[in-house]
């Protein structure tokens, strides 16, 4: 029973993790029909550089994903304080509402800011992408900062007030240095959906002005090129690297809880 389950389980990584492999290595490839032998090669790495379309879509996943890390991760932690901290009418209600963003699919969600941003004068565009990125995205930080605060003794604030601190020196010099993992992985969660982000960018995209993920699926409908592969590759390594730093904080934000 052990062997058949290990067997199981091996069979499910390889199934999620062979196709990323593949394309990882026929990003190396020289065949552009991906045909064998593998004939290690950089060509379509040197042809990505020259490749204007997949650039600019990559500059404006990044500044928006950027924007949308710092300003999320700005607002999210400062509702996740006072929610934290605060006693206020409908305190109840506004955690339950910040559920749905995340559960509701993003095709609903795609669809309602676009008649919502046509029906304000907002438009569709690099802005309006960034406004959605940013909302998609501030639910996730409140979550994850708001776990942080659970590890954060309340009363060490107190005391540093007690001692003739002002509340707001007492959280920049007590409250934040101990939340500062559970802000920073937020800040990288937040980043790396709205780098990801497909469904909410593919409406509110215009002719010529798109993400990398809306480019790559216009590629592809024109026909597949092994530069999206190479794309692709660079992003995956960036996106891992996030993971691993990811988990870093969180780890170095539960040893700090414990201690």
């Amino acid at each position: 029973m052990m062997t058949l389950s290990r067997s199981f389980l091996a069979g499910i990584i390889v199934f999620l993790y062979l196709p990323v492999v593949v394309m990882v290595a026929m990003a190396f490839n020289e065949s552009s029909l991906y045909t064998l032998p593998f004939d290690p090669t950089l060509r379509w790495f040197e042809a990505l550089v020259s490749n204007d379309k997949l650039l600019a879509a990559s500059r404006n996943s990044l500044t928006i994903a950027v924007a949308t890390s710092v300003i999320a991760t700005a607002i999210g932690t400062m509702a996740s304080l006072a929610l934290a901290h605060r006693r206020f009418r409908g305190r109840a209600l506004l955690q339950v509402l910040l559920l749905p963003p995340i559960s509701i699919p993003w095709l609903i969600t795609g669809t309602a800011m676009l008649v919502f941003f046509f029906w304000t004068g907002i438009g569709r565009g690099i802005h309006a992408m960034m406004i959605g990125h940013v909302a998609l995205a501030i639910p996730y930080v409140v979550l994850i900062v708001g776990a942080g605060m659970q590890s954060v003794r309340a009363d060490l604030e107190e005391a540093a007030m007690s001692l003739g601190s002002t509340p707001f020196h007492a959280f920049v010099s007590v409250t934040l240095p101990l939340l500062a993992p559970s802000v920073a992985a937020a800040a990288l969660f937040a980043f790396a959906v709205s780098l990801d982000q497909f469904v909410v960018s593919y409406f509110l995209s215009t002719p010529g002005v798109s993400t990398l993920p809306v480019e790559i699926y216009s590629s592809i409908r024109q026909g597949f090129t092994p530069e999206i592969n190479a794309v692709s590759t660079i992003f995956l390594g960036a996106s891992t690297l996030l993971i691993l730093v990811f988990a870093q904080l969180s780890s170095l934000g539960g040893h700090r809880g414990r201690g």
